[in-house]
């Protein structure tokens, strides 16, 4: 289903901006709808907008300026919105942080945010006490969301904070340009980094790509594996939904393939959800297992994908057995969400598909100049949400945002048909007697074996010094299968100089939080042997 908006022009956010009044805006006729439904209960659109409000009133009352950071480290919960959303209307800027953190890496964010309050989970509440411990930076007001079991001293409630506040009366005065709120990279290879991210930035990603690709409506439900302090979460469980008036599934618990099936079939808010949004690692794990749903036990619509590339055998069996597609796609960070994915009624299963309507894609050599088609190279976006910087990093900021364009890190071959196929990160792809092989293409290729579930691809040096190709598998609970048999299978399928010449069977992939594999984990382990 395509929305019928899908080849007009998007207009341009007005000059006076205020991404959280916006959604109130657009929600203004659903005050009694369902916005939220959590573990512990739902709210309104009118609800909603009223709490976002007196949440901004109670942060400007609290002594927070506008333009001051405000650290968010929740648990998804019906709480989160309004804490992000409240605190972008009051001219603040919340910083969501992954609730998978140490306490060392939210001691950093807390410090590199100089954040003046903090918005905590309960249950993460000895997490921020321990980073606060860390942390040479004061956080002037700490608020726990509920439920509350107890609160540590100078703590408020969450309920109390908002409820002593009348509603504020008009958003801060802000500008589509104005920065609306931060998100930190997973910190794969080294600390975080925080990407400021303005007010008309979630507008652009929910028109583009949540409306006009995806085709979201007012009927859906949206349910997200990915937690909102990611930018992929943040799209589907927030911005996108909230942009068309849908209703969205909340989950507190990590997203087991137990605890999504417990949503699917309806067991949480009486609600079913339409469409869902994973992972390439969580698809596996779900189609992995004994209690996978039957097709009549749901009522997904669509389903979508990113984090990694999605393996095209993953894709077809789940359309085989569910009757929808995976539309799968490729975001950042840096570019809040998608900007190259399949379509609904235009998948091809095995690519990243096609530009997102509104960004543009360049793919260049090491050289700096584009490549032909069917050429590997790197991967180069323009388009209107990408952030402004990295908050305190210029070396990082001018690599990753050059003028216009945001390099990706990431490596593509665009096809014949106008389609991307992914090849890797920069820093991964591999050299191989001389030829580059894409690490992803030979994952891809051994997760098709009937006993993989997940594999790693890295290069070794051997004694003379070469690179050559090995593979870490990760093989289905109750499967066998050799290191022969599995070099055999690859070698039928691709080039025989791009099989794996050794191959180590390990219980789990060492990964970021999204999801991500993280190889340089497998090459430090390789190098410490």
């Amino acid at each position: 289903m395509t929305d019928a908006r899908a080849d007009t022009p998007v207009p341009n956010p007005p000059a006076a901006f205020n991404f959280a009044q916006h959604l109130i805006e657009r929600n203004a006729g659903r005050a009694a709808k369902t916005a939220f439904i959590d573990d512990h209960g739902s709210l309104s659109y009118g609800e909603l907008a009223e709490r976002v409000r007196r949440f901004a009133a109670a942060l400007l009352a609290s002594g927070v300026r506008r333009e001051e950071r405000v650290l968010l480290l929740m648990h998804d919960s019906c709480d989160w919105p309004v804490c992000f959303l409240g605190a972008m209307y009051a001219g603040a800027v919340p910083v969501a942080v992954n609730t998978l953190l140490t306490a060392g890496d939210v001691a950093y964010t807390l410090q590199h945010s100089r954040a003046q309050a903090a918005f905590v989970s309960d249950a993460l509440l000895p997490l921020l006490q321990g980073a606060m411990a860390q942390a040479p930076h004061e956080v002037k007001q700490l608020v726990v969301s509920r439920p509350v079991k107890a609160l540590a001293d100078g703590a408020q409630a969450l309920d109390a904070f908002i409820t002593g506040a009348a509603p504020m009366a008009q958003p801060a005065a802000t500008g589509p340009d104005d920065i609306g709120f931060w998100l930190y990279s997973s910190g794969s290879t080294g600390r975080p980094k925080g990407a400021a991210h303005t007010h008309a930035n979630p507008y652009w990603t929910a028109e583009l790509y949540g409306t006009r690709v995806l085709g979201l409506t007012e009927q859906d439900v949206c349910f997200s594996a990915a937690k909102l302090f990611f930018a992929y979460g943040l799209g589907n469980a927030l911005s996108f939904p909230m942009s068309v008036g849908a209703t969205v599934l909340l989950m507190a618990e990590r997203p087991t393939p137990d605890a999504t099936f417990k949503r699917w079939r309806g067991e949480v808010g009486n609600v079913k959800p339409t469409v869902f949004f994973g992972a390439p690692t969580g698809f596996a794990g779900m189609l992995a297992s004994p209690a996978l749903p039957a097709r009549s036990e749901v009522a997904l619509r669509m389903c979508s994908s990113a984090g990694e590339a999605l393996p095209a055998e993953i894709g077809e069996r789940f359309r085989a057995h569910f009757g929808c597609d995976i539309i799968d796609g490729i975001g950042s960070t840096e570019m809040l969400h998608v900007y190259l994915s399949n379509r609904p009624g235009r998948v091809r299963y095995g690519t990243t598909g096609w530009p997102v309507p509104g960004y543009e894609i360049e793919l260049r050599g090491e050289d700096g100049r584009g490549v032909p088609d069917g050429e590997t190279g790197d991967l180069y976006i323009n388009g209107p949400s990408a952030a402004l910087m990295y908050w305190g990093n210029r070396e990082k900021s001018r690599e990753t945002f050059q003028g216009a364009w945001t390099k990706s890190g990431d490596k593509y071959v665009r096809n014949e048909d106008g389609s991307y196929t992914y090849s890797g990160r920069s820093d991964d792809m591999l050299k191989v007697s001389g030829i580059y092989v894409s690490p992803f293409e030979v994952e891809s290729t051994l997760v098709q074996h009937a006993a993989v579930l997940e594999a790693a691809v890295i290069g070794v040096p051997d004694d003379e010094g070469l690179t050559k190709t090995k593979a870490f598998v990760v093989l289905k609970p109750g499967a066998k299968a050799s290191d022969a048999e599995l070099k055999a299978f690859v070698k039928d399928r691709l080039a025989p100089y791009k099989y794996p010449r050794s191959i180590e069977f390990i219980a789990e992939l060492p990964k970021t939080a999204t999801g991500k594999i993280q190889r340089f984990k497998l090459r430090d382990l390789e190098s410490g042997r």
